[in-house]
């Protein structure tokens, strides 16, 4: 897709707040520190429009980014930050499992993980939420350009393993440094754009 128009249109905390376009909707989940905001940056080929920062758990709230009136990807705060306190986490999680098992126009959930290293425990009990509640999931292994190209299967294996992955959930190497994966990322979801019943 050739990103021209993007706005981020709202940020939510409840579903009354959520945008009632009935447009297609892709989740964007990740640890604090991932670079999930350097990849919704680099999918929509914009410098800044997702606030990356240098603090973890800066997003705390729903971020709904429509994307040339066709879809919204919908940032969710990241999750496995120590620094947040209990009662913010038990908020935030609900939030996010509101969103997450009640919205009809999700198509799929887009995990972010480090191809530099095994997913941890918190990606993992991502990963088993989205299976647990039948989310399509499309795993990115980010940071790509920091490993050698010759390692990228031997480390696709292990996230693959370590997530128990299903066979039909698809796992993309990228990079936001190199544009290493966009297209294809892209193709991805634009395949799932349709309500599984319409295709």
């Amino acid at each position: 897709m050739k990103v021209h128009n993007v706005e981020m249109v709202m940020s939510a905390v409840r579903p009354e707040q959520y945008p009632d376009d009935g447009l297609p909707e892709f989740a964007l989940a990740g640890r604090s520190n991932v670079g999930k905001s350097s990849f919704i940056n680099k999918m929509l080929g914009r410098k800044s429009i997702a606030r990356t920062s240098s603090k973890p758990g800066k997003t705390q709230t729903l971020n709904f980014y429509k994307i040339e009136e066709q879809l919204f990807f919908v940032d969710v705060p990241g999750y496995g930050y120590a620094k947040v306190s209990k009662t913010e986490k038990e908020k935030w999680g609900g939030m996010i499992e509101r969103y997450l098992t009640g919205r009809e126009h999700l198509r799929a959930a887009v995990q972010i993980v480090d191809i530099r290293h095994a997913p941890s425990k918190d990606d993992i009990n991502m990963y088993n939420f989205f299976v647990h509640y039948n989310i399509p999931t499309i795993v990115i292994a980010t940071k790509a350009d920091k490993i050698p190209r010759g390692k990228w299967d031997k480390h696709k294996k292990i996230v693959r393993q370590t997530l128990n992955m299903l066979g039909d959930d698809p796992l993309y190497i990228f990079s936001s440094e190199k544009g290493i994966g966009v297209e294809e990322v892209w193709a991805e979801i634009e395949s799932r754009m349709q309500p599984a019943d319409e295709e």
